[in-house]
């Protein structure tokens, strides 16, 4: 065990009576911190949320039955609960200056699923990014629901520019007409046209929805440019740049409010997790400040850091670069495919996933690239400098570490990893007074 700080200081003064009560799951909850303090985590889709959020979600919220919404519940008791999720709401719509809010969906595919349950009915047709050019599983691939429910057309990316080729996708809207017109993704580093989309959508009448799960947060630290301006609806999760709970939300124009709330509840979720909601509420109140707009920057930073650190060591960043929290890279100028190369950091201590690059030769569970991203590891203070030190041992550990059956290598990294983790440590022990 290599928990300098007491348990309960992130899981709660309960943790003792967990600790009595059930000591297999207490130890599993203190290695899953463990594991996340001696490693470098830089999957783009996590982060470490605040002791504030931990403590919204582990309270007695989560004892309340509250189907509905605030001030119109069917269940009794709901006084206090209806105050969070007011608070939940009015911030959020503060936080992205939207017109509407639904914070109750329980995921980022939750929160999918009710976009296409407002405005779309099976059969209908969408227009979504591609999944192997960097869309997500809920825009239409074929094992999700979205593929199973919805004719998808995919749009991809330009094979000279490796970013979204915007002339297809008007091409493919004129020529499908689509209820949906869908922007977003889980591996694009570059800022999307909103407005070019925008205007697509207005040609052919579709609704215009982005999925911005992955890069919200650098919406809400005022780094990038929103999409609420320009979408009829937007929803995101609230774990990853955010740095909030794990959990979904929506926010829309007026229009399209009761849509939305009806699409929620009561078409696709019963009662709302309460805990869960009150942690959104926490976190919406944090990216409000500008320390955590601050954040953000960094975040912004240091992702371009990283990426130009592993660009200078033949690690080539598809597009050239990014503009995001994330970068995605073609492994093949070293000879390594994706799924070797995860395994190897792994074995370093270094967190990240294997992922597919445009036009990838190589299965989707092989794939011929790796995904970095900067949130984790920015929330615990590292810069520039450090993304330096970073993209220097993910380029050994990716090709230094394979034919080396002591694994010396591997233990050699895993080591100056947690040399690095020594003066930038995840969940460090609060400071007395």
């Amino acid at each position: 065990m290599t928990t300098a700080v007491t348990p309960d200081t992130y899981y709660g003064p309960s943790f003792a009576s967990l600790l009595d009560q059930d000591p297999q799951i207490a130890e599993l909850l203190v290695a899953e911190l463990d594991r996340q303090r001696s490693g470098l985590q830089l999957i783009a889709s996590e982060n470490q949320t605040s002791p504030a959020v931990l403590a919204a979600l582990g309270s007695t919220l989560s004892n309340k039955y509250a189907e509905g919404y605030p001030d119109a519940r069917y269940y009794g008791g709901c006084a206090e609960v209806d105050k969070v999720e007011k608070l939940a709401i009015e911030r959020a719509k503060q936080l992205f200056g939207a017109d509407h809010a639904n914070v109750q969906a329980h995921s980022g595919a939750s929160a999918n699923q009710a976009v296409y349950g407002a405005f779309a009915s099976p059969g209908d047709t969408i227009l979504a990014m591609s999944l192997d050019h960097g869309g997500h599983l809920t825009h239409g691939f074929k094992v999700s629901f979205s593929g199973k429910w919805f004719n998808a057309v995919h749009y991809g990316v330009h094979p000279d520019t490796e970013d979204i080729d915007y002339d297809q996708v008007e091409a493919l809207a004129k020529e499908h007409r689509p209820k949906i017109i869908l922007a977003g993704g889980s591996a694009i580093p570059r800022l999307i046209d909103f407005e070019r989309f925008r205007a697509i959508a207005d040609e052919v009448g579709a609704i215009f929805w982005v999925d911005a799960a992955h890069f919200i947060g650098l919406v809400a630290g005022k780094v990038i440019p929103s999409p609420v301006p320009h979408a009829d609806v937007v929803s995101f999760t609230t774990h990853k740049v955010l740095r909030g709970p794990r959990g979904g939300a929506i926010v829309c124009k007026e229009e399209h409010a009761k849509k939305i709330d009806r699409a929620v509840f009561p078409m696709m979720q019963g009662g709302p997790l309460m805990h869960a909601v009150a942690g959104k509420a926490v976190n919406f109140a944090e990216c409000a400040t500008s320390a955590y707009q601050a954040y953000a920057q960094q975040v912004l930073d240091n992702s371009r850091a990283l990426a130009g650190g592993l660009d200078s060591r033949g690690i080539r960043p598809i597009t050239g670069g990014t503009d995001t929290h994330l970068s995605l890279h073609d492994l093949r100028g070293v000879g390594v495919t994706g799924v070797d190369a995860e395994a190897r950091c792994d074995a370093a201590g270094i967190v990240l996933n294997k992922n597919a690059i445009p036009f990838d030769p190589e299965k989707p569970n092989v794939a011929s690239g790796i995904r970095v991203g900067s949130p984790s590891v920015t929330t615990q203070g590292m810069g520039p400098e450090q993304m330096e030190t970073v993209a220097e041992l993910i380029h050994r550990a990716v090709t230094r570490t394979d034919g080396d059956p002591d694994h010396a290598v591997a233990r050699e990294i895993r080591a100056e990893v947690g040399e690095l983790l020594t003066s930038y440590p995840a969940y460090p022990e609060p400071q007395a007074g």
